[in-house]
């Protein structure tokens, strides 16, 4: 049998796990930046992952930030070296795809929600085209269990007016025998 906890228990679990939750937020955030190409830096991850600044200071995760800082850097530091070598031409054509890729990331991100909505739509029509066509067979299935139980009922009717028949014919049959049967015996 599990033991029950107490209120301060269970705010303490609460608020760790409320901490993990934030912190892994935190670190996600650094690596979705550091993958984009983002400066890294405390306020901007604190806000991108809409956490307090002091979290972004804390240990564990200031090591963090500070690393994939550190990495940005070096990369900067080694892009700036081999464009230093590279011709000027080079660099010029370098930002033309840069901003391409840029233009071209916005138009694929448009493109995917307006093929969400046409689905979307779609799916909804399909849903509702379906829904009527369901519910007219449904309805034509109704007026045929309806028909076939007037029928029914019908045909009760007129086998209980045989059986009432047959029944009475029976009755009158035994008297007539009785009263045969009584006058053999006198």
């Amino acid at each position: 049998m599990s033991e029950s906890r107490t209120p301060s228990q269970v705010l303490r679990d609460a608020r760790q796990k409320d901490s993990r939750t934030k912190r892994a937020r935190v670190l996600s955030v650094v690596d979705q930046l550091v993958a984009d190409e983002e400066p890294v830096t405390f306020t901007g991850v604190a806000r991108a992952a809409n956490v307090s600044h002091w979290l972004v200071y804390a240990d564990g995760v200031r090591e963090h930030i500070e690393a994939a800082r550190q990495r940005q850097s070096r990369t900067a530091r080694a892009e700036a070296r081999g464009q230093a070598k590279a011709p000027a031409g080079w660099k010029v054509e370098q930002e033309i795809v840069r901003e391409q890729n840029r233009r071209l990331r916005a138009e694929v991100d448009h493109l995917k929600g307006v093929v969400r909505r046409s689905l979307g739509q779609q799916l909804n029509q399909l849903g509702t085209a379906d829904l009527g066509a369901r519910v007219d067979e449904i309805t034509d299935e109704k007026k045929k269990l309806q028909d076939e139980l007037a029928q029914a009922l019908t045909r009760i009717e007129e086998l209980t007016g045989k059986l009432t028949e047959a029944e009475d014919d029976l009755a009158s049959t035994r008297t007539s025998l009785r009263r045969m049967v009584r006058s053999e015996n006198q």
